[in-house]
């Protein structure tokens, strides 16, 4: 009994000892691992001041009839749109850049030319640095709009007969010179820059009020220098004809500009903007207004409905066109375009 007993304590002895070994050599395991992680450099993500958007957008249509006893005109058009943005913003500073680049046209069979129906640049750079005051910043801001080309309004030609009375329907030359040439590259274009402050009570919500802004207006087609209220530059010899036009109008004074955008999802969104601008130098003139809207609307992967409009009132602008090719006359422009096409997003943070 007395070995049976010995040989059982031999036994545990020994197991404890093999256990005890085992825990020792698994706590030194953990320490050296321990030890090693501790010399491993923590990661540090690099932050991101950059945020870059690409949108674009490519819109197609066509109407083609037969016999159609309601009347009407075989017709394709074909649009594009480019709305870039670059914005920069670390610690108190902001700095915001966005293009956007638009250009179509159609051709209908009731007129042999293609006939432009949009076509803008607009480029605009805002920046901003916080001032004590909680959602008040000092702001700079640029902003550029012209367009591509030449745009014209299509006037219908005269018409003519042959030696049998027959009607001679107008060839594309006789289309060419009926039409009138409205507006062109640079012609108008617009520059202006200005410092204020910048306020930003909501993130879809700022306004710019800028109490001292300069700029430009360029028409550089001396045919269009009237229509746009550019200054004399030439008399005739009594003095009381103009001859020619200025091509550059300078400009000082005050602009306020308002911005807002909901997006309501990733699908759906609605931007806005609405700038005023005071003119010093002409102090009896009414201020300039121009209102953008725009409603993006994506209803499949690359598919999407946009409704955009762009409103000015320019009291130097002259619209109207009287029977003798004069333009007179101020009022309000407006355009509205609906449309359905293909679409593309590149969001890159950086």
């Amino acid at each position: 009994m007395k070995k049976v007993f010995a040989l059982i304590s031999i036994a545990l002895v020994a197991t404890w000892s093999v256990f005890a070994q085992d825990t020792q050599d698994a706590v030194a395991e953990a320490a050296a691992a321990l030890s090693a992680a501790e010399d491993v450099p923590e990661v540090v993500e690099k932050p991101k001041y950059w945020n870059t958007t690409l949108l674009t957008n490519i819109n197609f249509g066509q109407s083609w009839l037969s016999h159609w006893a309601a009347g009407g005109y075989n017709s394709v058009s074909l649009t594009g749109n480019i709305d870039a943005q670059t914005n920069y913003a670390k610690d108190k500073m902001i700095w915001n850049n966005r293009l956007q680049l638009d250009y179509g046209g159609m051709y209908s069979a009731d007129k042999p030319l293609f006939q432009k129906t949009k076509d803008r640049i607009y480029f605009e750079s805002k920046w901003g640095y916080e001032t004590p005051i909680r959602h008040l910043s000092y702001s700079a801001f640029l902003d550029f709009k012209t367009q591509f080309g030449d745009n014209f309004d299509y006037k219908t030609p005269a018409t003519a007969t042959d030696a049998d009375g027959n009607v001679i329907e107008p060839s594309v030359e006789d289309w060419k010179n009926a039409r009138v040439l409205k507006s062109g590259l640079f012609s108008p274009a617009y520059i202006n820059v200005g410092i204020g402050v910048l306020w930003t009570p909501a993130p879809w919500f700022s306004l710019n009020v800028a109490p001292v802004a300069g700029g430009v207006v360029i028409v550089s087609n001396p045919l269009l220098r009237n229509t746009y209220g550019m200054d004399p530059l030439a008399y005739d010899t009594d003095g009381t004809t103009v001859l020619s036009y200025k091509a550059f109008r300078p400009e000082l004074g005050a602009q306020i500009k308002a911005d807002a955008s909901w997006v309501i999802n990733d699908n759906f969104s609605y931007t806005t903007q609405v700038a005023l601008f005071y003119n010093y130098l002409k102090p009896k003139v009414e201020p300039r207004v121009t209102w953008d809207n725009k409603v993006f609307w994506k209803l499949a992967k690359f598919f999407a409905l946009t409704v955009s409009t762009n409103l000015i009132y320019d009291p130097l602008v002259k619209l109207d066109i009287n029977k003798d090719g004069v333009a007179e006359e101020k009022g309000v422009q407006f355009k509205e375009f609906l449309e359905f096409g293909f679409t593309y997003t590149i969001v890159h943070k950086h």
